[in-house]
């Protein structure tokens, strides 16, 4: 057998996104850390792993040469929710056949691709299983696969699962691969995995073929990020689970406790974090067991840094499209679930705890601690027209209850194998294209729109928005973390910079902001006039006669102090 310590390994990451991980850029999700981890503890020496993103591949030929060269190449992709990208373009299915073709070395595909493939990462869509040529393809996981075809050799590979102690080996271990992503260290979210699988059984997720839930220890995921930050990450969310309140319990049941001492032994060995969010949270375990996610809330709120989301899966509000697909949670459960945690967590830095939604004209300007996002699934079992009006109704209902969503995602079923969904395919989100066009816009336009006024008022700061691509002379960005607006500043400004961003309008789901604190003597017409209550009129004249030397001199009647922040013109003290 060939000495582990001699292999030269690839790591080729076509991004991943599912239920509960994402892993396009700007986050790297756990499969290629892992999947290093899991190398190195087979005795593969650390500086023979290379680890290219597909971006990377397509950006400069010469990477091509470490998958040809490498004595093993290890793929890792598969999308099994639909989504669009900003930060990195999935692998396409021809991509990831040329890098079976390319490899002269043994190759292992592994990561969700192992549901299947379609041709586009889309809603209403089937997809097959196909091992795009592949020497071998992990139908557990690939990280044990690695381990076992380093340690043991061909005959090693059983496609097994791996368990929560060889993660505490590999997390860590792994670590290292982070400091070879282009986007490290300033603009890379690392995924932390608590736990995975899931007790419930919608018939959509592919969550559940993951088994029941799986907690990692508090001392194990605190430690990975112990190493990551010492690598330089700064950005983290707990992302890769099904139900963070259950999180170091039965799998249903919350255990604040758990959660007390994974928060705050990741603020002890992280003490200068960027992000801390979050991602999915079970609203049938909110309301099951309100006082315990009461609590839970809070510490999780009193930790993280503001923005966060925790994802609740209503999927849909009608009751007849809720039992054909056994969703665990009624409309009006999901509705008591969001008023808790708006009750708990939708307080913003500068308020006290626990205080509730602050949405008034003197509430502190930054993005709440934590609130509650809404996922909407179409297409599913007996689907109808009515479906739709329950949803709106539904949406509604949280609005004019003066609660907030920190986002609502809409779309529509993919198909895989393994899950109940299979056997019924995609027509019925098919039949109801247009229906689902009709609703999705009426959703932005009556729901969207004004929970985002409510969500980020005239004057809200943004921190640290990162500056990504120019469209029609705007500049857009966002922020790091789960769900970020999507942020448009007048102007284009130098792609890659990092800046805080005040907000003055607001679209569907996107904001438009200005650099904050605005420097009037510089500012600009477009500027100028993105300012609430100035107009082009007035916006010339404050042109014509500057500069200022204080605020009191500039000549309109709006309070510039939300967006200037100081009595200094330029912003300075």
């Amino acid at each position: 057998m060939t000495d582990p310590a001699s292999l030269d390994v690839t790591i080729v990451d076509g991004y991943v996104d599912e239920p509960a991980h994402f892993g396009v850029p700007p986050y790297i999700s756990t499969y290629p850390r892992y999947t290093a981890g899991a190398l190195v503890d087979a005795g593969v020496d650390p500086a023979n792993v290379t680890y290219h993103t597909i971006d990377e591949l397509r950006e400069e030929q010469s990477r091509w040469l470490d998958v040809e060269q490498a004595d093993l190449l290890c793929y890792l992709g598969g999308m099994t929710v639909p989504g669009k990208y900003v930060g990195g373009t999935p692998a396409e299915p021809d991509e990831v056949k040329k890098l079976a073709w390319t490899a002269q070395g043994t190759t292992l595909m592994g990561g969700p691709v192992k549901f299947g493939v379609g041709d586009e990462n889309a809603g209403a869509t089937e997809t097959e299983r196909d091992d795009l040529d592949y020497d071998f393809v992990a139908k557990g996981d690939v990280e044990a696969a690695a381990f076992d075809l380093v340690k043991s050799g061909m005959e090693g590979f059983n496609n097994r699962m791996r368990d929560n102690r060889e993660i505490d080996r590999w997390a860590a271990k792994g670590a290292f691969v982070i400091e070879q992503h282009p986007n490290h260290p300033e603009y890379l979210i690392c995924e932390m995995e608590t736990s995975r699988g899931c007790p419930y059984r919608c018939s959509f997720c592919t969550e559940p073929l993951y088994g029941n839930p799986s907690f990692r220890a508090p001392d194990s995921v605190v430690g990975e990020v112990e190493q990551l930050y010492e690598r330089g990450a700064r950005h983290f969310r707990l992302g890769r689970q099904a139900d963070i309140l259950a999180y170091g319990g039965d799998g249903e049941k919350p255990n604040p406790d758990a959660l007390r001492e994974l928060y705050g032994g990741i603020r002890e060995v992280a003490p200068d974090l960027g992000t801390l969010h979050l991602d999915n949270m079970n609203p049938i375990t909110v309301v099951e067991w309100p006082e315990l996610s009461r609590e839970g809330i809070r510490i999780i709120a009193k930790h993280n840094t503001p923005g966060d989301t925790a994802a609740f899966g209503l999927e849909s509000a009608d009751p007849r499209v809720q039992e054909a697909n056994n969703l665990n949670v009624t409309a009006e459960e999901a509705f008591q679930a969001v008023k808790i945690v708006n009750e708990e967590g939708g307080w913003r830095p500068g308020d006290e705890p626990g205080t509730g939604p602050s949405t008034g004209p003197d509430a502190p300007k930054r993005l709440p601690k934590l609130l509650p996002g809404i996922n909407l699934l179409h297409g599913l079992k007996e689907e109808r027209e009515e479906t739709f009006q329950h949803n709106l109704d539904f949406l509604h209902r949280v609005y004019d209850a003066g609660l907030m969503l920190r986002r609502v995602n809409i779309r529509q079923v993919m198909t895989f194998a393994g899950t109940d969904m299979n056997s019924e395919g995609a027509h019925i989100a098919h039949d109801h294209k247009r229906l689902f066009k009709q609703y999705k816009t009426q959703v932005r336009e009556e729901i969207d729109n004004p929970l985002l006024q409510r969500l980020a008022p005239p004057g809200t700061i943004l921190p640290n928005v990162h500056l990504e691509y120019h469209e029609e002379g705007t500049t857009f960005g966002r922020q790091l973390g789960t769900y970020p607006l999507l942020v448009g500043i007048p102007g284009e400004r130098e792609l890659g910079k990092t800046v805080d961003v005040a907000v003055v309008d607001h679209g569907y789901r996107s904001v438009t902001g200005l650099v904050h604190p605005l420097d009037v003597n510089a500012a600009s017409m477009d500027e100028l006039t993105a300012i609430p209550g100035i107009g082009r009129s007035t916006a010339g004249d404050i042109v014509v006669d500057r500069p200022y030397d204080s605020h009191g001199e500039v000549p309109t009647d709006v309070d510039l102090g939300p967006f200037v922040a100081t009595d200094s013109p330029s912003g300075a003290d």
